[in-house]
């Protein structure tokens, strides 16, 4: 898994990567929910989406709206498993690990808090 701090500077580079914002109707979810909640909605999506080691629809699992842990995966490259290998060096063709997912949520947290 990448350090954190070298993730968000390379993150910060990518045009696409830094592009997502999360708009108002997200920004007013997030504040409702707090952060806590919405990071375990993230959890049960990183575990029903992308924790098989084949997940399905790979690549497409993840919408591009419609709730702030969607748009923080894109934010962060943890919205697939191809941008889980290339960004976190997590490997593909492997099932997560709790380890791994933990990363993954504090990945999105931090996106989150900002």
């Amino acid at each position: 898994m990448r350090d954190p701090e070298e993730l968000f500077v390379a993150l910060a580079q990518s045009k696409f990567r830094s592009r997502f914002l999360l708009g108002v109707k997200e920004k007013e979810y997030l504040n409702e929910k707090t952060l806590a909640v919405v990071l375990e909605h993230g959890r049960r999506f990183v575990i029903e989406r992308l924790s098989d080691a084949q997940p399905k629809n790979d690549g497409r699992q993840t919408p591009m709206r419609g709730h702030p842990i969607f748009i923080a995966q894109h934010a962060t490259a943890t919205c697939c498993r191809g941008c889980l290998a290339k960004w976190h060096r997590i490997p593909e063709g492997q099932p997560l690990t709790p380890e791994q997912i933990d990363y993954i949520i504090a990945v999105l947290a931090r996106w989150l808090e900002k």
